[in-house]
């Protein structure tokens, strides 16, 4: 029974999808909040652009308050007010370019969006634009092609550079399609390659066109004309005649021959590819006949899944490639005359690509945080990141703000602070631009998701219910069942997004969830409510059926289901709906079909589905029966290598019959076994069989139909054949050289059905290539090698390996080349020279060593070179060899990474097949003295009121004789801004030195450099304060405790709170308040009555004296209605900066200077409420 069975539970892929979102969303400010800009929407990287169409380059951001929008040019500001053709949308960076009567080349560049609003500023990519391009194809005169028959021919296309490049493909005058197979074919860059011409390749309209799909336009170019030459039918005047005036291909014989490559020439070629994209790898060959392509990967597998063959097996498309694709690619061409093979070496590189990617922080004053920003390639991508736009070493200095190993660490951070961050990841292949803000701002919490929502879920399903919230600080939230705590522990998961998980749902999980949001402004809570439902399955499910035609198939379908769910019945054929046709018929548990036809066979579908989730199940309708065995065997025309087979055609069981197969046994070599011969038409009854030599033949036959094959026939009577000598030779001979006196002849045996007659043997013939000497022949049997002993060194030999029986010996083996085996060199290269050039690089160079010498055929040099010691210390222990490995037709090379001051030792040797040969004489040489390294452990101590003491250790590296240390220090004030700096030469001996007549309390900075004759090295730096004055501490403790302070301050409170109480009872009485008497008095021009008519304040009025008083808030764009308090309190508070409250309550004048910069500051749209006023002095 073929069954298929499914349920998905709440929901399925959407349930996994939103736990997928509940892992990773990033937590959003909502935009109501203040907030620095985040870009939405943008163009891609790379823009081509139609030039017949308006350019549109997107650019949208979100924000509180909205951004606004600026863009870069090219690196420079794009003033596009200047320029009447662009436009940019309202409420939107997005520009609209009318290149109406303008060239669209005048736009191309890169460009940048910047979004900004008060809070900071976010960036774009850069947007290249380019114009999208179509031309003409290059003038031309096209020579007609005359080639012989059999060679390689290629017709090259050579289309014009468009952007994008165009689409090719070859085509004859009528615009039909030139075939392509595997003797034919198109190669990636379009030409059109022939592995070898036959005469119907005659025709002179080989065109190729070229398809730019951008501006939807094809180009051709002039047709090529092909002649084809059977050289061997044409006399002399003839083929002069053909040959005027054209070009002639090929100038060597058009028979037969081994495979050779056309693309990529020669044994080895390289190929590199970027990470994440599509490699393609092409191999085109010569070959007659037309070679057979195969490919494989060395020393692996190709990908599992994401490789495919193209082009007749030509092209390796490899997807999605990853870094375990680098590597050696073989394409192996054969035919029957032999073999060859291409090596392509798959280099991967990679443009940067996320680790983690900086995602926005939302953090409250005085919290910290941190900014993450890792990205990898090939190679390394550099990272560096920038504040609002500007590089973050070029930005203000931000003491809450530093870089530790390439993050941002924020600490103790400041209303106010809000900024967007930039990282940039690039390196030759591509970049990656990542924008996250840090928001400062205090919220109480807020509960985002929907109150009194209900989630139903099946029973074992995985239920999530939501607490999506917001607040700063970030809120804790704590989790509720019915009044009852929910801990985080097997039964309940709580994500890091506050999301509850119930992994198995069951029906005492139902009830009331209540969330809880909190943080040290306030708490907030929501309810959700769960109901678990039982599941839908199907008890009886549909079963596999085989039925005649005519008759009747029942399915049934029954199911249990959850009370409040009602389920549906959907049946479908073969995953669509059923036919619209009365033999079906549906009922409440079951699908009936009358009179059964051949068409209705097919996968049939039972889906009964809820809301929440649904099963199915399959079965399969099989209508016809597999047709009854031929019978009636029988032999006619009998002859030596043929027969003729004839039989009756079994009962077809209403299912016509496709092929018949026929099978043999040879009872003399193989008895038992039964081979598969060959196949004939379902409508024939009689073949004739060729036949092998000596064998002898039983036949049987077999019918297929759509259910599959009948059972075998009976076996035809036995027809023996008559033996021959061999038809065909050993295959895959090869020439081996195993040990410098040897070689080894392999090759593969006939089978018994290749042998043609008793008495089966090989003779095997061989010797030396351009020697005028005899063959060398024996015969073996039952063996597939032998070996050849006393041979030279290295030497070509002639090899033949042919079939032999009673009956006579087998075809004219063909010639195998092969060398005896290779010896080690035995000369050392040479004339072995060193140059130093500096500290760290020297030229070593060599005489080729005579190829006489070298045994075999020569892979190189080996250049081996080690440190022997430091010139100035006696080093721990000896640095092991280095190795360079050269090409043979080199004989110079680079040492790089040597240490300064320091003695090496140097040998060469020539290397091949069989191993290295002896080594030069060693070579020692010197490298000169460089700058040393840093100074090592820099510290600071004994710090006192006005002196302290550096100390430090001599470098790890001296690279020659140290001449002094150069000391450097200057003092940091309160801002981190250095003062004067002050230098001192000292002696190579010395490690410390001490500082007198210093200030306390001071942090100062040191610098410290090693010197060497040939400069300074590196500098190390180091930090140190001075202590602080005791007097100063102590008496600044004994004033701050002081009991009459304490009084002071308690009476200052007491003050102020009495006239907060005053200033009340004032407002609640109306009239005027004195405020307005004083501003009368004043009459000051800058300061006079706002009117209501522009939003701003005017005299307070009686007939307002219903009103309630207003709370302590302003509108969050920082404007005051005009239904809040008109008087004017400019003058009691400092200037025109004193502060209200939308009652009208005046309390800049009591807050003071310390309330104004804090409100400023924090950039926030509240004003100080009475409260507040009063806790600044608490």
């Amino acid at each position: 029974m073929d069954r298929k069975r499914s349920c998905t539970l709440c929901g399925g892929a959407v349930m996994l999808l939103l736990l997928l979102g509940h892992m990773t969303n990033a937590l959003e400010v909502p935009l109501d909040l203040p907030q620095p800009p985040t870009i939405t929407h943008q163009s891609p990287k790379d823009y081509i652009i139609d030039p017949r169409e308006n350019i549109i380059i997107h650019c949208e951001a979100k924000g509180k308050p909205h951004p606004s929008f600026s863009w870069t040019r090219n690196g420079t500001h794009f003033d596009v007010e200047k320029d009447s053709k662009v436009i940019m949308k309202p409420n939107s960076g997005t520009l609209v370019i009318d290149i109406s009567g303008e060239k669209a080349e005048a736009y191309e560049g890169v460009y940048q969006c910047i979004a900004r609003n008060e809070h900071g500023s976010a960036l774009s990519n850069n947007i290249v634009i380019r114009q999208s391009r179509s031309p003409l194809w290059s003038k031309e005169k096209v020579e007609p092609i005359t080639v012989q028959r059999g060679m390689s021919l290629v017709l090259q296309c050579r289309p014009p550079a468009g952007l994008p490049p165009p689409i090719i493909f070859w085509m004859d005058n009528n615009f039909q399609r030139l075939p392509q197979n595997s003797r034919v074919s198109q190669a990636l860059n379009g030409d059109l390659y022939f592995s070898n011409v036959l005469m119907d390749d005659n025709r002179n309209d080989y065109i190729c066109y070229a398809r730019f799909p951008h501006t939807q336009t094809i180009q051709q170019k002039q047709p090529i004309t092909v002649n084809v030459l059977d050289i061997e039918a044409m006399n002399d005047t003839v083929l002069a005649a053909f040959l005027n005036g054209s070009d002639f291909w090929g100038d060597s014989p058009s028979g037969e021959r081994a495979p050779t490559f056309m693309q990529p020439p020669g044994m080895h070629s390289t190929s590199m590819v970027l990470k994440g994209d599509t490699l393609q790898l092409e191999c085109l060959a010569d070959g007659l006949p037309t070679p057979d392509i195969s490919w494989s990967k060395v020393n692996g597998e190709l990908p599992s899944g994401r490789f495919s063959f193209h082009s007749f097996q030509k092209t390796l498309k490899i997807t999605e490639v990853t870094d375990a694709d680098g590597g050696d690619y073989r394409c192996l061409a054969r035919n029957r005359l032999g073999s060859n093979h291409h090596i392509i070496t798959v280099v991967v590189r990679a443009a940067p690509f996320w680790i983690s990617a900086p995602q926005n922080l939302i953090l409250a004053p005085k919290e910290s945080g941190m900014l993450t920003c890792r990205a990898d390639g090939n190679p390394k991508p550099t990272v560096t990141w920038s504040v609002n736009g500007i590089p973050i070493e070029n930005s203000h200095k931000d003491p809450s703000r530093k870089i530790e190993n390439g993050n941002i660490i924020l600490s103790d951070v400041q209303t106010g602070s809000s900024a967007v961050y930039q990282c940039n990841a690039s390196n030759e292949y591509g970049y990656l631009l990542g924008n996250a803000f840090v928001s400062v701002l205090a919220e109480p919490p807020r509960v985002l998701t929907p109150p009194n929502h209900v989630y139903s879920v099946i029973t074992n399903s995985r239920a999530l219910l939501d607490c999506a919230s917001f607040g700063s600080p970030l809120p804790k939230i704590t989790w509720f069942k019915n009044g009852q705590s929910v801990l985080d522990g097997d039964l309940y998961i709580i994500h890091k997004n506050n999301t509850l998980e119930i992994n198995v749902a069951r029906p005492v999980h139902s009830g009331k969830y209540t969330c809880i949001a909190s943080n040290s402004l306030g708490n907030k809570e929501n309810h959700v409510y769960l109901e678990v439902k039982e599941p839908t399955r199907i008890l009886r499910q549909p079963e596999y059926k085989v039925v005649q035609r005519n008759s009747v198939a029942e399915f049934e379908c029954k199911v249990k289901h959850d009370p409040t769910l009602i389920p549906s019945m959907i049946w479908l054929k073969d995953n669509m709906e059923l036919p619209d046709d009365s033999r079906f018929e549906v009922g409440s548990d079951s699908l009936t079909i009358r009179d059964v036809r051949e068409d209705d066979e097919g996968n049939y579908t039972c889906i009964r589905n809820t809301t929440l989730d649904q099963d199915s199940a399959s079965a399969m309708l099989t209508v016809v029966e597999q047709p009854d065995p031929p019978t009636d065997l029988e032999l006619t025309d009998q002859r030596e290598h043929s027969v003729r087979l004839t039989w009756t055609p079994g009962y077809e069981n209403n299912s016509p019959i496709q092929l018949f197969l026929i099978q043999y046994e040879d009872s003399l070599h193989k008895p038992g076994v039964w081979v598969n011969m060959t196949e004939v038409s379902g409508t024939r009854t009689t073949v004739n069989l060729e036949l092998s030599p000596y064998v002898y033949y039983s036949f049987r036959v077999l019918a297929l139909n759509e259910v599959g094959l009948s059972q075998p026939s009976a076996p035809s009577r036995q027809y023996r054949t008559n033996p021959a000598q061999p038809d065909v030779n050993p295959s895959d001979v090869e020439v081996v050289g195993t040990s410098p006196d040897s070689l080894t002849i392999t090759w593969r045996e006939l089978t018994g059905l290749e042998s043609n007659g008793p008495g089966l043997q090989y003779n095997v013939s061989w010797r030396q290539k351009d020697v005028d000497q005899q063959w060398n022949s024996l015969s073996l049997a039952n063996v597939s090698q032998y070996v050849v002993t006393g041979t030279p060194t290295f030497t070509p030999y002639e090899v033949t390996v042919q079939a032999v029986n009673d009956y006579g010996p087998g075809p004219t083996p063909e010639v195998v080349l092969g060398y005896s085996g290779e010896d080690l060199p035995t000369m050392a290269p040479e004339n072995v020279k060193v140059s130093v050039q500096n500290g760290t690089m020297a030229v070593v160079s060599w005489d080729a060593v005579p190829l006489s010498t070298v045994q075999g055929r020569l892979n190189g040099y080996k250049v081996s070179y080690w440190k022997l010691r430091s010139l100035h210390k006696q080093d721990p222990e000896p640095k092991k060899p280095q190795e360079l490995i050269f090409q043979e037709n080199e004989t110079e090379s680079l040492l790089l990474g040597l240490h300064p001051y320091s003695q090496y030792n140097l040998n060469i040797r020539a290397f091949n097949g069989k191993g290295d040969g002896p080594s030069s004489p060693n070579q020692i040489f010197e490298t000169p003295e460089g700058v040393p390294g840093p100074p090592a452990d820099l510290k600071v101590e004994n710090l006192n009121l006005d002196s302290l003491v550096v100390k430090w250790a001599p470098p790890v590296e001296y690279n020659g004789h140290l001449t002094g240390y150069l000391f450097k220090y200057q003092p940091i004030n309160t801002t981190d801004e250095l003062g004067p700096l002050k230098e001192l030469l000292l002696a190579a001996n010395e490690t410390s030195v001490t500082l007198d007549n210093l200030k306390h309390s001071t942090r100062y900075k040191f610098y410290l450099n090693a010197k060497t004759v040939k400069g300074y090295g590196p500098t190390v730096t180091e930090e140190g304060v001075t202590i602080m004055d005791e007097a100063m501490t102590s008496k600044q403790v004994d004033i701050a405790t002081q009991g009459w302070f304490i009084g002071l301050m308690c009476a200052i409170a007491l003050l102020i709170l009495v006239l907060l109480i005053v200033c009340f009872i004032k407002r609640n009485k109306g009239g005027k308040y004195p405020v307005k008497e004083k501003e009368d008095a004043h009459q000051d021009p800058e300061i006079q009555p706002m009117k209501d008519d522009d939003g701003t304040f005017g005299e307070y009025s009686d007939t307002e004296d219903h009103k309630p008083l207003k709370g302590s808030r302003t509108p969050s764009n920082g404007t005051v209605k005009k239904d809040d308090s008109d008087d004017s309190l400019v003058d009691y508070g400092e200037g025109g900066d004193g502060q209200f409250n939308e009652d009208g309550s005046f309390i800049g004048q009591y807050s003071g200077k310390k309330e104004k910069d804090t409100a400023e500051g924090n950039e926030s749209s509240e004003a100080p409420s009475p409260v507040n006023a009063m806790n600044s002095f608490v």
